[in-house]
């Protein structure tokens, strides 16, 4: 499970289990960018219409924050085009937050348990 996180009475996770658990937040993370990337290539294939390869090349370059290649031509294909690239930005705030999640936590515990010795 990816959002289960140690207490803050625990001691820090050892090096060996964080990276395993930044692993598994990369994961997390490449799956949704997979599925996004899926989903905007057949978005691009069904209402461009577009062949395979240009649906992907579309499809990365929006999810990747550079923009369309090749314009839409019909009404129903520039919708799922808008949509596809508000969704991308929201998905880049989403990926970025699974991947920096991780780190800020145990920064986070780090210095409540460097705290919590010096108050002894």
């Amino acid at each position: 499970m990816i959002g289960k996180y140690e207490h803050r009475t625990a001691p820090l996770l050892s090096l060996r289990l964080f990276w395993r658990r930044m692993a598994r937040h990369g994961g997390a993370a490449a799956l949704i960018i997979a599925g996004s990337l899926f989903g905007g290539m057949v978005g691009y294939r069904q209402l461009g219409p577009m062949p395979w390869v240009d649906a992907f090349l579309n499809a990365s370059m929006i999810l990747g924050g550079m923009g369309p290649v090749d314009s839409m031509t019909t009404s129903a294909g520039k919708i799922f085009s808008g949509l596809y690239a508000l969704y991308s930005g929201v998905l880049f705030l989403l990926v970025a937050g699974i991947l920096v999640a991780p780190v800020f936590h145990r920064m986070l515990h780090r210095f409540h348990l460097e705290r919590e010795d010096r108050k002894s």
